[in-house]
């Protein structure tokens, strides 16, 4: 069925909602310090408030994404929409550590399944000739979403507490259900619901034989390994002196990625336009020289700033173009496909914060930054790869 094409105002609505979304899911990261005064807790235990959200997250998309294939997409928003507000008014409320640690699995569950829901549904939504610039306008939401996630909960925590950083969100989702709830327009609804068991059966069988998710899936796992070595390694050097910037200092050096999703409309115009390889080789291409203007550090921030918007516009860029193509692919395989993808993006993700700080604290910056050149190699040679056996294979 052809669809008509997707408004600009719906559109952006689509964006802002799901860039509240996953903000839900990186709201912790700079309130640690706080709750763990709060809660009295000790270090380690602070820190698994930060691995329940990463559970729900998965959680989410082992669970709750497949579920977008199975029936009534609108409803199943709304649902969750609701649903994140209740989660957030609880964790709100929270008045020990068990129900914290409840509320935080509750964000990252609900956040991450209304963000990437929101993708897979406004992809439906769009026209074929539309999707790469539907899928870049929404991604580019979650992105401003996801940067300003942290710096946001920082300065409403510092002028009114952690519990106002939870109460606000709880009321913006509140707000953006009720725009949504009539504005959300009907998709097709599969004519037989497939069982929940069937649904994660055929994942398995996507992963083994989409060709596009088995290209693209690897690929976004090295993406976001390189993005994570820079974001969880560079507070090290940033924090030590000459430079000893703050806390709130290094939450706002991520403002600079913003150019990258503001950008990301652009390149979901270029995938429209058949330049899916081209936008591919130079967002690859443009993680790899990021590294030259960042091995500056820390002798040179205007250096550093360059390399920032270099990187995250290629990841931002690469992220978007495998959206795209993936969701090519027939609408009501849209949910489990991005639940796949986005484990190889968690997948790399942890890697990533992992080898780059453990790199940092050995070796030291320049170690950081070989690293994350090597890994954009590897992903520069995997792309090769794919294109080399398309080509045979024709």
């Amino acid at each position: 069925m052809m669809m008509p094409p997707l408004s600009r105002p719906p559109l952006g609505l689509l964006a802002i909602a799901a860039g509240a979304s996953v903000a839900n899911v990186y709201f912790a990261q700079p309130l640690l310090e706080r709750l763990a005064h709060d809660f009295a807790l000790d270090a380690a235990v602070a820190g698994a408030l930060l691995a329940a959200t990463q559970a729900g997250s998965v959680l989410a998309l082992l669970g709750l994404l497949p579920l977008a294939d199975r029936g009534d997409r609108r409803r199943l928003l709304r649902v969750q929409l609701l649903a994140l507000v209740v989660a957030l008014l609880w964790l709100a409320a929270a008045r020990n550590t068990a129900w914290l640690l409840s509320g935080m699995l509750l964000a990252g569950l609900l956040g991450t399944a209304l963000t990437q829901g929101l993708i897979a549904y406004a992809a439906n939504l769009a026209a074929p000739e539309q999707r790469g610039r539907v899928v870049g306008m929404v991604q580019g939401g979650v992105f401003i979403g996801l940067l300003s996630a942290r710096v946001v909960s920082g300065a409403v925590a510092a002028v009114a507490g952690w519990r106002a950083v939870y109460l606000l969100s709880a009321l913006l989702m509140a707000a953006l259900a009720l725009l949504l709830w009539r504005r959300l327009p009907h998709v097709q609804v599969p004519a037989v619901a497939p069982a929940w068991r069937e649904l994660l059966r055929s994942m398995v069988q996507m992963l083994l034989q989409d060709r596009a998710l088995r290209e693209r899936g690897p690929l976004a796992l090295l993406l976001f390994a390189g993005l994570n070595v820079f974001w969880a390694a560079v507070p090290l050097p940033l924090s030590a002196p000459p430079l000893s910037w703050s806390t709130a200092g290094i939450g706002a050096l991520g403002l600079a990625g913003i150019i990258g999703a503001l950008l990301a409309a652009r390149v979901g115009h270029w995938m429209d336009r058949g330049f899916a390889h081209r936008v591919s080789l130079g967002a690859l291409l443009l993680m790899l020289v990021a590294w030259a203007p960042l091995l500056g550090l820390p002798q040179s921030l205007a250096l550093l700033l360059l390399g920032v918007v270099v990187l995250d516009l290629g990841g931002q860029a690469l992220h978007v173009s495998n959206q795209a193509l993936l969701l090519r692919a027939p609408a009501e395989q849209h949910g489990r496909l991005v639940a796949l993808y986005m484990l190889f993006y968690a997948v790399g993700s942890g890697v990533g914060a992992a080898a780059g700080t453990w790199m940092q604290a050995r070796y030291g910056w320049p170690a950081v930054c070989a690293l994350g050149a090597g890994i954009a190699l590897l992903g520069l040679a995997w792309w090769a790869t794919w294109r080399i056996l398309r080509k045979a294979a024709r």
